[in-house]
């Protein structure tokens, strides 16, 4: 029986729902029931007919494809098992290991994470005899990152005059170079890193038409979540897929684009009408998630923007309490207030730790957090340290793994070659690595007819490794993923090896390698999978994203620490946003062009809105930065909240007493008595890069103008005096000021 979506979803819910014929594009604001509708526009078109293997849902994280999943298969059964869906790197990897063969890989590629796509231009730096110091791993793979993720080839990259000159100016000439072996060792690895994934399938369609014909008719509905978050690359292959039938669905809000520094393009959400002139837009406008005050609040912050898709976002909830906002001494006492806070709302309302977030803007900024938790014996995890997958252990046996299924995996191979010991030591590397250069083979081929290449002593023990990786290889070739890692790493000597050392490090080494296996086995015996090979696995682990990683020990009852970066897409009764403060929130590095400025506000509104219940903000006056102590000034965001929204406490212990606690304030704006307006304090203005006087010779009274020093006013008077004209502005930060207009450079608005 058909689903009455009328009754499931609110009117403009139930609306993108039905639609299905043509291009439509659905704004999400932050708790509108995004993924419900998602959920049910699938549901809607299996239960029109379509076939569900012709359905193609794109997500940003494993996570959310498996609840979107799940939740379909609730409503129209198992069916659901058979639509596509995943993130872009899992369905277009799977793709291209069907296609593989067809731009010169094998098809069981090896698909290199960040840190092995580090270690490999760490090694080419080295081997180019370039200052490291100079070429960083992560500032190298940055800007290659870019370049792909605008589909720009080595050869592109080579040829370009402004790309050259952009690295000649950077001091950094050789970046193209790099690129260039970076690349050529990837192929001859036959390993594409996450990048590779989107740049390759670029390539693939527009170099084999008949493959993209293939694709398009397959997939003749295409749904992409969080659409804001799509990169160039992203963009295309999806305008591509959808040429044909036409039938793409976006779903996202650009109030909620924070990943410009991942190459996340904006414009594709704001343009994207542009493509389809006869797009549908659906506006999906009430909150479901936080209070009337907090979504207000987030509203009066995001209407500052300019670059932005205009919505109404409001919520039916209950009024919430107001804003808290702490202000603080120093950091270390910003910490302090925050855990009382913690722990007074925690007892006085009986609450879970794990209804408590803590965000912020970077990272370092967990310190006084942590310390602050720890003396009043607050339980805490922290989203985003090191990864299960990253601990040396486990990157040790999965390249044990890596190496099983592609023999010419370079990283792995130099992994583990000597790993545990068995006498080939880094001399001997060098000489296989300089013999397989001068030889023009892979390492791999040098290394099983070791004995052709190095004096029988130094080859035998190297032959003897690569019999040892071939008896793996047929082993896997016979049996599922969790016999063949299991014989592996009992063969390879490293269970014996990590067994053997007694130490707390030693046995939590052991124990991770233990839990490794338990995730194979696991993989094996999840009856949805169909193929349970080893090379299947290793493609599921290498895409699996940072907000799908769950640590075992992070379970219980704690209080969660994040940047806002992490806290994207999930929802905490209390949060707290420390450090809201000028040059941190904003970054000083995003306050020198309007386009990042208002991404920094976008981050803002990303953080306001994760919250349910209550909302707290915190700011110190001084804080320590690379061991000096030094004065700050509060947020301008601060500043943009509608007063009306926002509860003022202030910490009582004079600067650097330490002594601060939530009960004792000087000022607390009482809620029972009518808020008096705010004075605001006025933050330094920075004028867009692109500021440019206009001609003020035909200036009017009421016209608004934009001054480089003192930001936004509007005139109220002009006045004529000895052949000058002044005008009287009253500006939104420092009031009213009077200019001549002979000498003031004023941009007009309007």
């Amino acid at each position: 029986m058909a689903l009455d979506y009328q009754k499931l979803l609110n009117p403009s819910q139930a609306a993108a729902v039905m639609q299905i014929d043509g291009p439509c594009m659905i704004i999400a604001g932050a708790g509108s029931g995004k993924t419900r509708v998602l959920t049910y526009r699938i549901a809607n078109l299996l239960e029109q007919g379509v076939d569900p293997f012709n359905i193609l849902a794109l997500t940003f994280t494993n996570k959310a494809a498996k609840e979107m999943r799940a939740r379909i298969e609730k409503v129209v059964g198992p069916e659901a098992k058979n639509v596509w869906m995943g993130t872009f790197h899992s369905i277009f990897a799977r793709i291209l290991r069907s296609e593989a063969d067809k731009i010169g890989y094998p098809r069981h590629f090896t698909i290199y994470d960040t840190q092995d796509s580090k270690t490999l231009l760490g090694q080419i730096v080295k081997e180019m005899d370039l200052d490291d110091k100079l070429y960083k791993p992560n500032m190298v793979l940055g800007r290659i990152s870019a370049a792909k993720n605008k589909l720009i080839s080595v050869e592109q990259y080579l040829q370009d005059p402004v790309i050259k000159q952009d690295d000649e100016a950077a001091l950094r000439p050789k970046i193209g170079a790099i690129y260039q072996q970076y690349a050529l060792r990837c192929f001859k690895a036959g390993a594409m890193d996450f990048d590779d994934l989107l740049f390759n399938t670029n390539v693939l369609f527009k170099n084999h038409v008949d493959v993209l014909n293939k694709y398009q008719n397959i997939f003749k509905f295409v749904m992409v979540d969080e659409y804001q978050d799509t990169n160039y690359s992203q963009y295309l292959i999806t305008r591509k897929l959808a040429a044909k039938e036409r039938n793409i669905c976006v779903v996202g809000d650009d109030a909620q684009s924070i990943y410009a520094f991942r190459g996340a393009d904006i414009t594709n959400i704001l343009n994207f009408e542009k493509d389809y002139p006869e797009l549908q837009v659906f506006k999906l406008e009430q909150n479901y998630r936080s209070t009337k005050n907090i979504v207000k609040a987030a509203n009066s912050v995001i209407k500052n923007n300019k670059a932005q898709l205009r919505k109404d976002v409001f919520s039916e909830n209950e009024e919430g309490t107001l804003i808290e906002v702490l202000k603080a001494s120093s950091d270390n006492e910003e910490g302090k207030l925050v855990a009382n806070s913690i722990y007074e709302d925690k007892m006085n309302q009986h609450l879970s730790y794990e209804n408590f977030a803590i965000l912020y803007r970077t990272n370092a900024q967990s310190r006084a957090m942590e310390e602050a938790l720890r003396k009043l014996n607050i339980k805490y995890k922290i989203i985003g340290g090191l990864s299960f997958y990253q601990r040396k252990e486990i990157k040790d046996l999965v390249a044990y793994l890596r190496l099983t299924v592609n023999h010419n995996d370079e990283q792995a191979l130099r992994r583990v070659i000597n790993y545990p010991k068995r006498g080939i030591g880094d001399t001997t590397i060098s000489k296989l690595i300089n013999s397989a250069e001068e030889s023009n083979h892979t390492l791999w081929e040098v290394v099983s007819n070791a004995n052709s290449f190095l004096n029988t002593r130094i080859a035998n023990p190297i032959e003897t490794f690569a019999e040892q990786i071939k008896s793996y290889a047929v082993l896997a070739g016979k049996e599922d993923a969790f016999e063949a890692a299991k014989f592996i790493a009992k063969n390879s000597g490293m269970v014996e090896e990590l067994y053997s050392d007694k130490s707390i490090e030693g046995l939590s080494r052991y124990e991770n390698i233990q839990e490794l296996l338990n995730g194979v086995k696991a993989f094996v015996e999840d009856p949805e999978r169909e193929e349970k090979s080893l090379a299947a696995f290793l493609q599921d682990i290498a895409l699996v994203t940072d907000t799908d990683l769950k640590d075992a020990k992070d379970e219980g009852e704690s209080v969660t620490l994040m940047t806002i970066h992490s806290a994207k897409g999930l929802e905490f009764r209390n949060v707290y946003i420390v450090g809201m403060e000028e040059n941190l929130f904003p970054s000083q590095m995003m306050i020198t062009s309007r386009a990042d400025l208002e991404e920094e506000r976008r981050l803002f509104y990303v953080a306001i809105t994760r919250a349910e219940k209550k909302l707290t903000l915190s700011y110190a006056t001084s804080r320590y930065q690379w061991g000096n102590l030094r004065s700050c000034e509060k947020s301008r965001f601060l500043d943009e909240i509608d007063p009306q929204y926002v509860d003022f406490k202030f910490a009582a212990s004079p600067a650097g007493s330490g002594d601060g606690t939530f009960g004792h304030v000087l000022e607390r704006r009482s809620n029972l008595l009518p808020t008096p307006p705010r004075k605001t304090v006025a933050t330094k203005y920075v004028a867009p890069a692109d500021f440019k006087p206009s001609d003020t010779s035909n200036l009017q009274t009421g016209q608004r103008v934009e001054h480089p020093k003192f930001g936004f006013g509007a005139v109220t008077k002009l006045e004529k005096q000895d052949g000058s004209v002044k005008a009287i502005i009253q500006f939104e930060e420092v009031g009213e000021k009077t200019l001549l207009l002979s000498f003031a450079k004023l941009r007009v608005v309007s």
